[in-house]
């Protein structure tokens, strides 16, 4: 027997990994769940008063404005959520979602509302154009530019959306780099694109709760989606 089995005082004896509870594939899981499900929590909770505004708006089409006025608090929701969602812990022993989307809501509530607000105006008269498209005895083709410009402008949303949530830039900087990176990153942006068609399609076909339901599957398949556009971001314009 040798030295080092026998326990010799030379012998370098070294100890056995141990398992940390809740690094296993199981916990992550069990963490991502509970992450989602609070994340949906807390936007159900702050877009509680706009759901019930729209519910008495009903669907007339002359209740866009109105619409509109009840989805500005979406835009600061969302980021919050996009937020909690990249921050998130992946380990059951440090999980605190409801805290880091609040921390989010902080944050980035105003910078969201620079983009949310004028996105919003923007596409509350692309849609108010198109349900009264009838009346204005334009051509057929104007009403396909106009949705051309709507699908453009969700998309840079989208981009503008996840910059604000994550970055700080004066929203002129948000704006110009959602707009470079339109063309820049074609795979994100065809991950946003997706996920509208997505969305549109469950809307449509189903109920417009569902998206609402679905919306941090969503957002995290969002925030995979734009891993090369977060990742530029970092490198080239961030200090």
């Amino acid at each position: 027997m040798s030295a080092a089995q026998a326990g010799s005082p030379g012998a370098t004896v070294l100890p056995r990994a141990a398992r940390v509870f809740g690094d296993g594939p199981l916990s992550r899981a069990c963490a991502l769940i509970h992450t989602l499900l609070t994340v949906e929590g807390m936007l159900l909770l702050t877009l509680a008063p706009s759901m019930l505004g729209l519910l008495f708006l009903g669907a007339d089409p002359a209740n866009l404005p109105l619409a509109a006025l009840c989805l500005v608090p979406l835009g600061p929701s969302l980021s919050a959520a996009l937020y909690a969602l990249h921050h998130r812990s992946r380990e059951l022993t440090e999980l605190r979602p409801a805290r880091v989307c609040l921390r989010g809501l902080r944050l980035n509530s105003c910078a969201a509302l620079r983009i949310w607000v004028p996105l919003l105006a923007w596409l509350t008269v692309i849609a108010y154009g198109l349900t009264h498209f009838a009346a204005t005895g334009l051509p057929g083709w104007w009403a396909v530019l106009l949705g051309v410009i709507g699908v453009g402008v969700l998309l840079w949303g989208a981009h503008a959306l996840v910059l604000t949530a994550l970055f700080t830039f004066r929203t002129i900087d948000t704006a110009r780099l959602a707009g470079y990176f339109l063309l820049r990153h074609g795979r994100a942006t065809l991950g946003a694109a997706s996920l509208l068609v997505l969305v549109t399609a469950a809307t449509l076909w189903w109920t417009e709760a569902l998206p609402l339901l679905l919306a941090p599957v969503l957002l995290l398949s969002l925030l995979h989606t734009s891993r090369p556009m977060i990742a530029e971001t970092q490198e080239d314009f961030t200090a």
